[in-house]
């Protein structure tokens, strides 16, 4: 079985879409931020604060490769950033893209103060759009979660993907 990495900005739904793909096709699920997380005993926030961007996305690459056994991950929304996780990503499994707008995403994550790129952060959309292209660029399955429910992406997402 391949793996089926659900990529996408912060805040498109990676985490509640990996739960119930978990749940309709029993099989374990696991977010790379929860995993390191756990890992490192302490929040994705303290560790931007403790070691910088560059410092979380060498925990990031370090995790993606350590679960290869895991039929789902969500993984964090600067994945994409380094090239050899996409890399990687594209050898071992199915990327499929969670598409959100940005007033959609920018809603969802009013008052959530866990996500250091979003917090203070003036060049948000900048983000959004550069992030989008490149997801865009790598995704084998590009799921648009503006017109879909929650059942009808998974079910799209079942239907492209061989499992």
């Amino acid at each position: 079985m391949q793996i089926i990495y659900l990529i996408g900005f912060m805040g498109s739904g990676k985490t509640t879409v990996g739960r119930a793909l978990s749940e309709a096709m029993q099989e374990q699920a696991v977010d790379i931020d929860v995993e390191i997380e756990s890992r490192l005993g302490k929040k994705i926030v303290d560790i931007f604060q403790d070691e910088g961007e560059c410092g979380f996305r060498i925990h990031e690459t370090a995790t993606l490769r350590s679960l290869q056994h895991i039929p789902i991950i969500s993984t964090g929304g600067g994945i994409v950033e380094r090239q050899e996780n996409i890399t990687y990503m594209k050898e071992t499994g199915v990327i499929v893209y969670l598409k959100a707008s940005y007033e959609l995403i920018a809603k969802r994550l009013s008052g959530d103060s866990s996500r250091p790129l979003w917090q203070g952060n003036q060049e948000k959309r900048a983000l959004y759009q550069r992030r989008i292209t490149m997801y865009a660029a790598c995704a084998d399955v590009t799921v648009d979660c503006n017109k879909l429910t929650l059942e009808e992406q998974v079910d799209f997402i079942l239907s492209q993907v061989k499992v």
